[in-house]
């Protein structure tokens, strides 16, 4: 859309909201899909192009988030909590990342542009909260791109012993491998994620096939498991405090554990700008979300749990690779030969490619803020191609702090940054699930119908956006209980555990003063127009036109 069709779309009046509102499509003109939509802020061409296609999205939504914390940090859970504990916090997760995805999703439906999450924050409720969300944001993920470079080096080490000099060279390689592919362009990052998330894809289904062949006596020593775990030495786990308390305290300990292993789910909204039909695309990605929590998920740390004991001492060894995997563990007792080295590669490929999303995420969220006039405007620049580059290249160089484990200790640095990464991912759902809550306040002030849209539309709400957060600012606030129990205080873990609250509050204070301390906005204050893609976006550039295309489709 040009600059002149915005301003008008602005001062048509009803009509032309509840275009916007009910996302009709239209005829499809061809010439529409090079036009550029002008931010009304800051009146900066939004330069990305919509090159991800279906199929990129629907496999990222699929398994985006999938990574080394469901292969090695189930293990960890169990070893806290137990395996119904475990299980308990994973269910307790997942209903907060769906209720926050059906949140996002309908929003994702109605603004499919660039920035995502943050700026429907920066809209919806302040744009003071927006800043601090997006800073927040950007450095969780360029810190968790350290953290995954690092997960990637100690599952290399399952095959050589790692010195300095390896460690370090490992890392180049791996940083400049990732950076380039997001250089090469959106496509070449939707190809390579569509790849990456049939590994891990194939690998979880293996696992949880193999894993239930074993328990129930299928391996090679013909040994039933069955549920012997959950009886001796127990279903839970007791954690710092003996009996019911310290089996509650295992289980909401995990919580943290368990929202690293499904932090990521919300990429999609950062990918709304560069997505070919992305409200049928994001819609479709939503309404499967469930199940993918029950299959990879829920199921997947059920049959891990059945798997080893949480007192095995072969589970307690923190090593970083495959053999503290509980899969592994008992593929290797039932006499499984080759997999523990099939499925180190499959989890290091994991790794790489939360690396190469990290990067595209940070990039994009630094692109939309630039784009916004909340970062220097340098970072709004793109290519003819529509890459950002200075913004790709400036988040790729934050690969360089997975160096600090060259001095410290490679897994006390990997809990820093796996924590951090979780209370920031916490907040993120949190904002999201509220942003939610002020866009349909909005929409009932406006006069606005959610249910005209033919995309998702969720009659619970918002008591669901409600129960999010209600669960994100629960467990964000008490996540570092264990540091106030007696005997059990470290200032580390203590900062650690809460240092991404007074960063976000000081952003968001330091903005607020900045601009002229703005009050929060009033449903009927809300914009619903503004720099809005309308029908034009709502088309598939290359429909299926074989019976094998279309099910895939439907499939994806």
């Amino acid at each position: 859309m040009s600059s002149k069709e915005l301003e008008s779309e602005k001062d048509v009046g009803v009509d032309a909201e509840v275009q916007v509102a009910t996302h009709y499509v239209p005829e499809y003109n061809e010439t529409d899909i090079d036009d550029v939509a002008i931010d009304v802020h800051t009146h900066l061409k939004d330069g990305v192009r919509r090159q991800l296609r279906q199929r990129h999205a629907q496999m990222m939504a699929l398994a985006g988030a999938i990574g080394t914390g469901l292969f090695l940090g189930s293990g960890k859970s169990i070893q806290h909590a137990g395996p119904a504990g475990a299980l308990l916090s994973y269910i307790t997760i997942g209903t907060v990342v769906w209720s926050m995805t059906y949140s996002l999703g309908e929003v994702i439906c109605y603004a499919p542009i660039s920035g995502g999450y943050i700026h429907y924050v920066e809209r919806f409720i302040h744009p003071s909260a927006g800043f601090a969300l997006g800073y927040v944001q950007w450095y969780s993920s360029v810190i968790n791109l350290p953290a995954e470079m690092i997960s990637a080096v100690l599952i290399i080490g399952f095959w050589t012993e790692m010195t300095n000099a390896k460690i370090a060279g490992f890392l180049v390689l791996l940083s400049v491998l990732t950076v380039m592919i997001n250089l090469f362009g959106v496509r070449w990052f939707g190809e390579s994620e569509f790849f990456f998330s049939m590994i891990k894809i194939l690998l979880i289904i293996g696992l949880i096939i193999g894993g239930l062949a074993v328990d129930l006596g299928g391996g090679p020593d013909h040994e039933r498991i069955g549920f012997r775990y959950w009886r001796h030495p127990g279903a839970f786990a007791a954690y710092l405090e003996p009996g019911a308390k310290g089996k509650f305290l295992g289980w909401f300990y995990t919580l943290v554990q368990a929202t690293y292993s499904f932090s990521g789910v919300e990429t999609l909204a950062i990918t709304a700008g560069e997505l070919q039909n992305p409200r049928l695309n994001a819609a479709k990605a939503t309404r499967k979300l469930f199940w993918r929590i029950v299959m990879f998920y829920i199921l997947g740390v059920l049959i891990a749990g059945m798997l080893v004991a949480y007192d095995d001492p072969d589970l307690l060894r923190s090593t970083g690779t495959a053999a503290q995997s509980p899969f592994v563990i008992a593929f290797t007792r039932a006499g499984v030969k080759g997999l523990p080295s099939v499925i180190n590669a499959a989890v290091l490929t994991s790794a790489w490619s939360a690396a190469n999303t990290g990067v595209y995420t940070s990039s994009r969220m630094m692109y939309g803020m630039a784009l916004r006039g909340q970062a220097p405007r340098i970072f709004a620049k793109t290519t003819a191609a529509g890459l950002p580059v200075v913004s790709v290249v400036f988040s790729g160089l934050f690969t360089a702090l997975s160096f600090m484990t060259l001095s410290k200790t490679a897994n006390t640095v990997l809990n820093w940054l796996t924590n951090l990464t979780s209370i920031a991912a916490l907040i993120n759902w949190a904002m999201i699930c509220l942003a939610f809550i002020r866009w349909k306040a909005a929409m009932d002030a406006q006069g606005r119908d959610r249910s005209a849209t033919k995309y998702i539309y969720l009659k619970w709400q918002p008591w669901v956006a409600y129960y999010g957060l209600i669960w994100c600012c629960v467990i964000t606030l008490f996540n570092g209980f264990y540091v106030f129990i007696k005997g059990n205080w470290d200032v580390s873990d203590f900062i650690i555990s809460y240092l991404n609250l007074p960063i976000f509050g000081g952003l968001f204070l330091g903005h607020w003063l900045y601009t002229g301390r703005k009050g929060f906005f009033k449903a009927k204050e809300i914009d619903l127009v503004s720099n809005i893609p309308g029908p034009e976006v709502d088309f598939d550039p290359d429909p299926p036109t074989t019976a094998l295309g279309r099910f895939w489709n439907w499939l994806l």
